[in-house]
């Protein structure tokens, strides 16, 4: 099949082509020819006022699959990736059970050549993702995981912590933690403030997040190794983070990308969809966190996607469960971010820097190439709803709302989907 896509704005920083109007045809599944020529294809796509990337990659997706099929399996996810404009995931380990063994590596990513969005593995660091006693790593990392990390709980075991760092250099392992010391954070529903204090909740005070990046800092500097810090908050993080380069550890950092974007004043309503972890912080917080974009410290953004069943958020606000739906709406969000930073900035860290981290080959927009391609309106306006949310759960708080920035199509290899 042939498919061209007709006057496309290129964003790729590498590519010769980037910010250019053109025409790509894209035939068994490479782009067969970039330029200003309209060849005959089989579908045609209109992309006036539109952008063309590399494919997007997300880092950290929760999936429930096995186990909590209810609110996430492989089918759902892959559907609302590709929706949300992404060709590739890493998925966090938090199953029933963790992804701790070669059996659920191979589950997960065995049918990758079948799928149009590719599933990556992140196996959990520690068994039961308990924090106390290492998987088996290499045997995971022969299998096919990318990185090691407990996914949505930190990895609060010190020495644990030291060793995983140390264990993984036979391979040159990527760990991954979530920064959070759980005892500070105990009970905590929202960020500790004025607001938090006004509504009467406990808060989630910034040191519970930044002690624990201190710990891990000066552990990454004592053992060496590779660290990736994921979905940072506070200005103190980033500066923490900013720092730690500067003395040239291999350290990494990704926020996500609501993150930069909302305050905990939305939490007034108490809609339980803006309860996530880290939470959201105040306007300091996301001043600093845009300047760490722009100044390179953030190197990649993640859409924090948690899908959450209605028993786990329609509740009472000290009771429902963290995290939100986002996969299907970080182009929304990515437009509001681009009146902070230039597009140049922002693509390459949901396309380029998530690969590269994690070795995978990055896609390439030039002739010959195989195709791994977003298509994207940063106006088009539309609605999350019942009909165009793809996930099994709907824990957004655009879920009914107007929204503006939409992907318009993904494709990679043979595999392709359209907004139509």
């Amino acid at each position: 099949m042939k498919i061209l896509i007709q006057s496309a704005r290129i964003l790729s920083p590498g590519s010769s082509f980037h910010q250019k109007k053109k025409n790509l045809l894209i035939s068994n599944g490479k782009i067969t020819s970039i330029g200003d020529k309209s060849p005959a294809a089989d579908k045609v796509i209109d992309a006036s006022g539109m952008m063309l990337s590399p494919g997007w990659f997300d880092l950290g997706t929760f999936i429930g699959d096995p186990g909590l099929e209810h609110k996430e399996d492989i089918t759902s996810l892959t559907a609302a990736a590709a929706a949300g404009g992404f060709t590739g995931v890493a998925v966090l380990p938090n199953t029933s059970p963790p992804l701790q063994s070669k059996n659920e590596v191979t589950y997960l990513i065995g049918a990758n050549s079948s799928r149009l969005v590719q599933v990556h593995a992140l196996a959990a660091v520690t068994r039961g993702c308990k924090g106390e006693e290492l998987t088996e790593m290499i045997d995971l990392h022969e299998a096919g995981a990318l990185a090691f990390t407990d996914g949505l709980v930190p990895i609060w075991h010190t020495d644990v912590f030291l060793k995983a760092l140390q264990y993984q250099q036979k391979f040159n392992g990527l760990l991954i933690d979530h920064p959070e010391d759980v005892w500070l954070n105990k009970y905590g529903q929202m960020n500790e403030g004025i607001n938090s204090t006004v509504l009467g909740l406990k808060g989630m005070p910034r040191i519970a997040e930044e002690v624990t990046i201190s710990r891990n800092v000066d552990l990454l500097a004592y053992a060496g190794g590779r660290l990736h810090l994921s979905k940072l908050s506070t200005a103190r993080s980033i500066d923490l983070v900013r720092s730690a380069k500067k003395k040239g550890l291999t350290i990494s950092c990704d926020v996500t990308s609501y993150q930069p974007l909302f305050t905990d004043s939305l939490l007034s309503s108490f809609d339980t969809n803006f309860k996530v972890n880290p939470p959201l912080r105040d306007k300091s917080d996301q001043d600093a966190l845009i300047k760490g974009l722009k100044d390179g410290t953030i190197d990649i953004i993640s859409s924090g996607h948690v899908p959450q069943d209605d028993e786990s958020k329609a509740v009472e606000f000290d009771v429902a469960e963290f995290g939100m739906i986002n996969i299907q709406t970080v182009a929304s969000q990515l437009v509001m971010l681009s009146k902070h930073l230039e597009w140049d900035e922002l693509i390459p860290k949901v396309t380029d820097n998530p690969r590269t981290l994690l070795g995978l080959e990055l896609p390439k927009i030039e002739e010959d190439a195989v195709a791994d391609i977003t298509l994207f309106s940063a106006t088009e306006e539309w609605e999350l709803n019942e009909k165009s949310n793809f996930s099994k759960s709907k824990n957004s708080p655009w879920y009914g709302q107007r929204i503006t920035g939409k992907v318009k199509g993904v494709i990679r290899q043979h595999f392709n989907w359209f907004d139509e």
